[in-house]
């Protein structure tokens, strides 16, 4: 007897069926399980007697991870799209909205119209009505034109007069 040759060992019958159904089971299993097409996979690849005597199985279980393959990389594909969309939606527009809004501020501010009333000009008005003041600034000048020169009362006035037109005017 030769080493190659096949031993011719007589199976009793309800092991032959039962090993039968195995072989069944794996057919059918090996197609949606990945995990059970790779370990059948490694043992028809180990026994090349086996390989050859089920090769549908083996093309089976080939296909299935081939399959079970793109199906993993189909999945990673999806799931980065969603990781990018979701990440825009929460993470980025947030941070742009806000720049937006901060650069948006600004650009309002320099919208608005201009103001044409000058509010300090709107107090001077107020006060140099008031005679307190009034009072307050002819005693500031006739002090300050006193000790410049001697100048008769009604340039005083005049002198009043001419700050308050140019108030006015301006």
């Amino acid at each position: 007897m030769t080493l190659n040759a096949s031993r011719t060992r007589p199976k009793r019958n309800a092991i032959g069926l039962e090993e039968e159904r195995a072989w069944v089971s794996f057919y059918r299993r090996a197609g949606k399980d990945p995990a059970i097409a790779a370990e059948v996979a490694a043992q028809l690849e180990a026994d090349i007697e086996m390989k050859r005597e089920h090769l549908a199985l083996y093309l089976c279980c080939r296909e299935s991870l081939r399959l079970h393959q793109a199906r993993e990389a189909r999945n990673q594909r999806f799931g980065q799209f969603v990781r990018w969309l979701l990440s825009g939606l929460f993470v980025r527009f947030p941070a742009n909205a806000r720049r937006a809004i901060g650069r948006g501020s600004d650009f309002a501010a320099a919208c608005l119209p201009e103001s044409s009333v000058e509010p300090a000009a709107a107090q001077v008005q107020r006060l140099s009505k008031s005679p307190k003041v009034r009072a307050a600034r002819a005693a500031f000048k006739a002090r300050s034109i006193v000790a410049e020169t001697p100048a008769p009362p009604v340039a005083v006035e005049a002198m009043d007069a001419a700050p308050r037109a140019a108030q006015a005017n301006g």
